[in-house]
């Protein structure tokens, strides 16, 4: 894909450069995915308290009410994606390879699809009690893949305040392009949402950080976003992890988030580009999160696209709406291939976070036979946080739980860089999520 920035993008220090892999869905627009009989609908889908059913089994609902309230402030509310019947609330298998309790309905064919949904008043009209609560009560996480609810990002706390509003259009994920294609297809719900968030936090600036691979996007949000409006879009280098936050913070600003601080600590707040376009949706249309942009792709997909689906979708239908496997696919990832999750069941359902379902021929290209550490430096030469994995590592193996909290385990997110670039296959990120368990069992005691 052409680039429009080649040597003078912004970025962040460290990092990788996996094969990007986009090619077979960056051009392909949206296409809605049917309704199928069964929807399963996880209650925990965000970070933070698991959402709490307001329905029971037997009862009928209608697309966009209402199933599942907030389970507390860090948690967000569940819609039915489809109308139909309550068919149970049971344990159910999730992403995480875990049975959890979710919300099941059958679906009813004969039902007119329209959505049950208060439309929210204008928002310049709302206290900004009342606009958190609209979101919370809409369902709205992040919709890069972390979940983390919408509205505890917009709750600024008292003394705090905010300068600066950042969309984050980096996919820097490889074969994923549905925020790509989100931002192609809908920049004028993104630039409508940044619009939003910057009323509501009093912020006259804002900016929209995309990788330079997607100039057709970049080109058609300055279109939407125009001249002297106060919204700024920024072509930044194609490197893994620029999605991460703190990565785009520090690509765009050349400002640290400090270990262990978040971006408002910085007077920033960052919202992904797909959940933008959502708050859009909410406001102007009334629509809650009930469905997602999902890139469905891989060498073992056969007709790679990238498809609305209604949340509780099983995997195995979404993959058959594209044609289905071809022989010889051996590993399915929910998620982007370096931080999403393989998967064991095609029953799992498509959640709030779910971003791409990839399927491969081979297991894992990285994974072979684990050799001892040679001391390479690799691994701290690509780790963005500027951590140390193979010492984390040897920690680890070792319940080092002290040691690894001296080291700032907790700065890590997962990105798997460093096993990315480790030419012994020695599973670094793994490790790190291990000590961190360790870590977190230690501060509990």
């Amino acid at each position: 894909m052409q680039r429009l920035v080649e040597s003078a993008a912004k970025s962040f220090r460290h990092g990788v450069h996996p094969g990007e892999h986009k090619d077979a869905t960056h051009h392909l627009p949206i296409e809605r995915m049917p309704f199928v009989d069964e929807l399963v609908l996880p209650l925990a889908q965000n970070i933070g308290a698991p959402s709490v059913a307001v329905v029971e089994p037997g009862q009928r609902v209608a697309r966009g009410q209402k199933i599942a309230r907030p389970g507390g402030f860090v948690s967000t509310a569940l819609h039915a994606p489809v109308s139909g019947t309550i068919r149970a609330i049971e344990l159910r298998p999730t992403a995480n390879g875990r049975r959890e309790p979710a919300i099941v309905i059958k679906t009813d064919p004969w039902a007119a699809g329209e959505l049950a949904y208060d439309r929210p008043p204008d928002p310049a009209s709302l206290a900004h009690a009342e606009f958190i609560q609209w979101v919370q009560d809409a369902g709205f996480v992040g919709l890069g893949g972390a979940a983390f609810p919408t509205h505890v990002k917009l709750s600024v706390p008292e003394g705090k305040k905010v300068r600066f509003v950042v969309a984050n259009g980096c996919e820097c994920e490889p074969y994923l392009t549905c925020d790509h294609r989100i931002m192609a297809e809908r920049p004028g719900q993104v630039v409508r949402g940044l619009r939003l968030v910057m009323a509501r936090l009093g912020v006259t600036r804002g900016y929209v950080g995309v990788e330079s691979n997607k100039p057709d996007a970049i080109e058609a949000l300055k279109t939407a976003a125009g001249v002297d409006a106060g919204i700024e879009v920024i072509a930044l280098d194609v490197k893994y992890p620029q999605g991460a936050e703190k990565m785009l913070i520090d690509a765009i600003f050349r400002r640290e988030v400090p270990s262990g601080r978040l971006p408002l600590d910085l007077e920033m707040v960052v919202q992904n580009v797909g959940t933008l376009a959502g708050l859009a949706d909410l406001f102007d249309r009334g629509i809650p999160l009930i469905e997602r942009v999902v890139t469905v792709t891989g060498p073992g997909i056969r007709r790679p696209a990238n498809v609305l689906v209604p949340l509780g979708t099983p995997l195995g239908a979404v993959i058959e709406h594209c044609g289905g496997l071809l022989p010889g696919t051996r590993q399915i990832i929910l998620g982007g291939p370096m931080m999403g999750m393989a998967q064991k069941s095609l029953d799992v359902p498509i959640v709030k976070g779910a971003s791409g379902i990839v399927a491969f021929t081979s297991v894992s290209p990285r994974a072979g036979m684990e050799q001892p550490c040679i001391r390479c430096g690799r691994c701290l030469d690509a780790c963005p946080m500027f951590l140390n994995p193979s010492r984390l590592a040897v920690a680890a193996r070792n319940e080092r739980a002290d040691m690894l909290e001296a080291m700032h385990i907790a700065d890590c997110f997962e990105c798997a860089s460093c096993s990315f670039v480790c030419p012994s296959s020695i599973p670094l990120v793994q490790l790190m999520r291990v000590g961190k368990g360790l870590v977190r069992q230690k501060n509990a005691k």
